[in-house]
């Protein structure tokens, strides 16, 4: 039974009600549905704050870092004012700003093998706002184990990508890529850099994408993995099949419980060692202490040549003379 909605929600819908595809039945099951978000950085803001603002009744929100003034640059859910604040909560304080009519939950945790089956137990559809790929494989594996669809979305410097996995009815994210990349070979945002409105972009769709399933519309990126180069500004479309052999959703299926995700991508979810208990790791401020102190170091610069301009480091040399090229945006 479709909760039935209030006069003021009739007043703050009107527009949706407007539209045939949705209407008065299409707004009541918005309110009616639950949807998990997994990250709350430059892809989750957009989809946190549209998804809150077509009237989706129940959003869970999980992330584990607080916001910094890097991150302003492309998260727009967040402000200057809440740098140093735990982002799962910044999020939820705007997205109750924009639509109080909804129910937000915060889970400030990182999203794990271990946690994952009992934070997205109520939540119907999981949408993928990460930027790890030991996070990206455990919410495909949960949704293909469970049924329910995987909200896709990704994004590097002008490349994004984005697509919706349903193992009921079309492939997996396993289906593309059965193994991850080897650790090291696709930078993150923080080496690589991203262009500010690109997770706009990405993210609006992946909202879009999830109020259609919602709504039951027939045409979506079930099967269909869409590239968007914001350069050129050019979309391409890859029609995606289930591949017979896949681990998780073939016929002859070998995975059938979550794994140890950080162990198959070679990669922690996040690196939870700080740098002064790393041996191997040094702050900035324990180096420049070792310049002012005199020490005999030879410093070498391995960032890009943009990387090095923007933020040069005395006594060092940097030996990238160009930008690399970018990896695909996986």
């Amino acid at each position: 039974m479709l909760p039935e909605l209030s006069p003021e929600e009739i007043r703050r819908y009107s527009r949706h009600l407007l539209i045939p595809e949705v209407g008065m039945e299409g707004q009541r099951k918005l309110k009616a549905a639950s949807v998990l978000l997994v990250g709350t950085g430059g892809l989750g803001s957009p989809a946190a704050l549209y998804l809150a603002a077509a009237g989706v009744g129940h959003i869970g929100i999980v992330d584990y870092d607080v916001v910094d003034e890097s991150n302003l640059q492309r998260q727009i859910i967040h402000g200057t004012e809440r740098v140093g604040r735990l982002k799962v909560e910044s999020a939820r304080q705007r997205m109750l700003a924009l639509n109080p009519l909804i129910q937000v939950d915060a889970f400030n945790e990182v999203f794990t093998a271990q946690n994952a089956r009992q934070i997205a137990e109520s939540y119907d559809i999981l949408v993928d706002g990460t930027d790890n790929f030991p996070t990206r494989y455990l919410i495909n594996d949960l949704c293909a184990l469970t049924g329910r669809p995987y909200v896709y979305g990704s994004v590097y410097r002008f490349e994004g990508q984005a697509s919706v996995f349903d193992a009921r009815s079309g492939p997996c994210y396993r289906c593309l890529f059965p193994q991850p990349p080897a650790p090291g070979s696709v930078p993150a945002c923080d080496e690589g850099g991203v262009f500010g409105v690109l997770p706009g972009i990405v993210g609006t769709i992946q909202a879009a994408e999830t109020i259609k399933l919602i709504l039951g519309m027939p045409e979506s990126l079930v099967g269909r993995l869409l590239l968007v180069d914001g350069q050129e500004m050019r979309f391409q479309e890859i029609h995606l099949k289930k591949r017979p052999d896949c681990s998780l959703c073939g016929p002859h299926a070998t995975i059938k419980d979550l794994v140890d995700y950080e162990q198959f991508c070679g990669v922690p979810y996040r690196d939870r060692k700080p740098a002064e208990e790393n041996e191997h790791l040094i702050t900035p401020v324990a180096l420049a202490e070792k310049l002012r102190a005199g020490e005999a170091l030879q410093l070498i610069d391995v960032r890009n040549r943009a990387a090095c301009s923007a933020a040069p480091i005395d006594a060092s040399r940097c030996v990238r003379s160009t930008v690399p090229p970018s990896p695909p945006a996986i």
